[in-house]
């Protein structure tokens, strides 16, 4: 992993609203409320890059989002950059009562936290890895609960997100699975346009054609139409697009 100059490293921290005194917790919090989870370069017909350069760009320098190898790729050399210790770590998502494969997800390790600010609705900040007990998180209620093969699964709201394993990899060991998720046509990441980030009281996300807003736990929906669909990204998101994106 190359070593992020000072500029840039300013430009990320202003991306978020942090500085570089920040605690890890801020970090995390700020980076989750201010870089939505978005899968538009899957449907904008661009590739997806997993390298320090590719990922730093695209949050930093223009602004956008992405999916987990994305999110928490481009915190991974955030937090590098600042002088913490980052692990990345596999994780296979749990959905329709199965896990999937391995590098599914990507979430980082710092010291004995979980860092996860690429997984959609999730924590608001990191996770005691050592704990077995409930956390407490503005987001809900998390607990970790340790398997026979020596993974970590991580439930939210009494429910299992994914299966984490404690091995320490490199970003390129995410390449593959991360052009299955952009290719494999049964993948969720190609099934629709999605961008989300989380309100003070609920979530605002725009799926395809839809805009979803969430507050005090009531949900409302409006159909958009294409203009209104890219008036939304640049309202709600700060993302320009030129097109409605689409498969």
């Amino acid at each position: 992993m190359c070593v992020m100059d000072d500029q840039t490293l300013d430009a990320y921290l202003d991306r978020i609203g942090a500085t570089r005194t920040s605690t890890l917790a801020e970090l995390h919090e700020l980076h989750y409320r201010s870089v939505p989870f978005e899968n538009l370069s899957i449907h904008l017909g661009e590739t997806i890059e997993l390298t320090e350069d590719w990922l730093v760009d695209k949050l930093v320098r223009r602004r956008r989002g992405g999916f987990c190898y994305e999110l928490n790729g481009g915190f991974a050399a955030l937090l590098t950059a600042l002088g913490y210790e980052v692990e990345m770590l596999s994780a296979k998502v749990f959905n329709d009562g199965a896990f999937g494969p391995p590098f599914d997800h990507m979430a980082l390790r710092v010291g004995d936290l979980l860092v996860d600010v690429g997984f959609g609705r999730f924590t608001l900040r990191p996770l005691d890895l050592t704990s077995r007990a409930d956390q407490h998180d503005p987001m809900g209620v998390f607990r970790l609960v340790d398997t026979p093969e020596g993974d970590v699964d991580v439930l939210f709201d009494g429910v299992v997100q994914y299966r984490l394993e404690l091995r320490a990899r490199a970003l390129e060991e995410f390449r593959a699975t991360c052009w299955y998720q952009q290719t494999w046509p049964g993948s969720p990441f190609r099934k629709g346009a999605t961008c989300s980030l989380p309100t003070d009281d609920g979530r605002v996300t725009v799926a395809g054609d839809k805009l979803i807003t969430t507050s005090g736990g009531e949900r409302h929906e409006e159909v958009l139409d294409d203009a209104g669909i890219v008036e939304a990204h640049r309202k709600y998101f700060g993302i320009e697009l030129d097109r409605v994106p689409g498969l």
